[in-house]
């Protein structure tokens, strides 16, 4: 059981050391609120992109997220696999996001830093360059305004995609396998790839990526405890227009998502479900800003002993398809019975059998994708060592 943050996040749930200036100032002793910019594609947005913010905000007070359209994507990445209404949407959603800016430039200038007042930008320690390879934080690097936060390992949308293309089970626990082996050739590092920024690794939970992600804010009087339950597997725009939803049920909710173990959740969607082990969906969700707490490994029947403990209020339910138990029965039958059940529809029919099938549709193309971005990637390396071989050349000539 994990509690998060259904408000907006306190100071105790800052990162500390992420900005040793602004993490030891208080609050009431800065002069000004430090303004933090942010800007990328956040396609198939992800804990990865998720925590990237979360340590931008740790860095100052106030976040502006910058998201590209998909012009921009398309001319210099490849065809992003969500539209830019929906990726606007998913930002907004994100926990540690105070405000985004729809249609962001592609290339970070000092124009646009200085356009929504933000003292610096921050991006992660991996490389973003243009469809010429050109650096897309160079004039900002030169200047002193930029920050770098770290890349979070094991999870990347490469990586995601060659799960769904995958189509078996093999993407959580036998990384070595032949089948998986294949999907990151084809989609990333593995032996014969080289970029360390296109790649697959493995992700591994830990107690404090958990406390980072979640802030702990226990329910108050006059809240109405809503309970929601499911595998919420690649968290998309489905599931954040759901939780909206739910979260408009009351005028104080505390939202407990559920989360189903990855081997019950395989047994009710069957395939390669989840395509998201169950640690690596309790961030996704931890990240949502609608959501108060988070039940891992939830039981899929709505039991009188969770609705006691948890005392809930109000459970409620999406318009999609409800597997029965494993004994055929109802997992809703108990708080219907007590008549606190509730039927919500958010509106949006988007599941992760559609998104699997927008992926699968485009395979070729997001392969053609990923083999540019690694080739520009690499270019970008070579000339690197190169220039490090020189100085390391040059500071020996001296030495001589």
């Amino acid at each position: 059981m994990i509690r998060n943050g259904h408000h907006a996040m306190n100071q105790q749930g800052k990162e500390t050391g992420a900005n040793p200036g602004a993490a030891a100032c208080s609050p009431e002793k800065r002069r000004r609120t430090i303004r933090v910019w942010c800007d990328g594609c956040y396609d198939m947005v992800h804990y990865g992109h998720s925590n990237q913010l979360r340590q931008a905000k740790a860095m100052g007070d106030y976040l502006i997220v910058g998201v590209h359209t998909d012009a921009e994507i398309s001319k210099h990445k490849g065809p992003p696999v969500f539209t830019q209404a929906e990726r606007y949407k998913m930002v907004r959603a994100i926990k540690w996001v105070d405000e985004i800016v729809e249609g962001a430039p592609y290339v970070t200038t000092l124009e646009t830093l200085d356009k929504y007042n933000c003292d610096f930008c921050v991006h992660g320690d991996d490389i973003t360059l243009t469809v010429d390879g050109k650096d897309t934080y160079e004039e900002v690097k030169r200047s002193g305004r930029y920050r770098e936060c770290k890349r979070t390992q094991g999870v990347s949308t490469t990586d995601l995609v060659g799960r769904m293309l995958l189509m078996t089970r093999a993407h959580h626990s036998n990384i070595g396998s032949s089948d998986y082996q294949q999907h990151t050739d084809n989609f990333g590092k593995g032996p014969q790839g080289h970029s360390p920024w296109t790649g697959v690794s493995q992700f591994l939970q830990t107690s404090r990526k958990i406390i980072q992600f979640a802030s702990g804010k226990e329910p108050q009087p006059g809240d109405t405890i809503i309970y929601v339950a499911g595998a919420f597997d690649l968290f998309h725009i489905g599931h954040v227009d759901f939780l909206e939803a739910v979260h408009k049920q009351s005028d104080k909710p505390y939202i407990i998502v559920g989360l189903h173990f990855d081997q019950e959740v395989n047994r009710y969607k069957g395939k390669n479900y989840p395509i998201m082990n169950i640690h690596e969906r309790t961030l996704s969700v931890l990240a949502c800003r609608y959501v108060s707490e988070v039940v891992i490994g939830a039981p899929y029947a709505v039991t009188q002993d969770l609705l006691d403990h948890f005392k809930v209020d109000l459970v409620c339910c999406g318009r999609t398809e409800v597997f029965p138990d494993k004994d055929g029965s109802d997992p809703y039958a108990e708080p219907k019975k007590r008549h606190i059940f509730r039927t919500v529809d958010s509106g949006n029919s988007l599941t992760t059998d559609n998104i699997v099938q927008r992926i699968i549709k485009n395979r070729l193309q997001f392969e053609a994708r990923n083999q540019k971005k690694e080739a520009k990637e690499m270019a970008v390396i070579q000339a690197m060592k190169r220039r490090e071989e020189e100085r390391m050349k040059e500071r020996t000539q001296t030495i001589l």
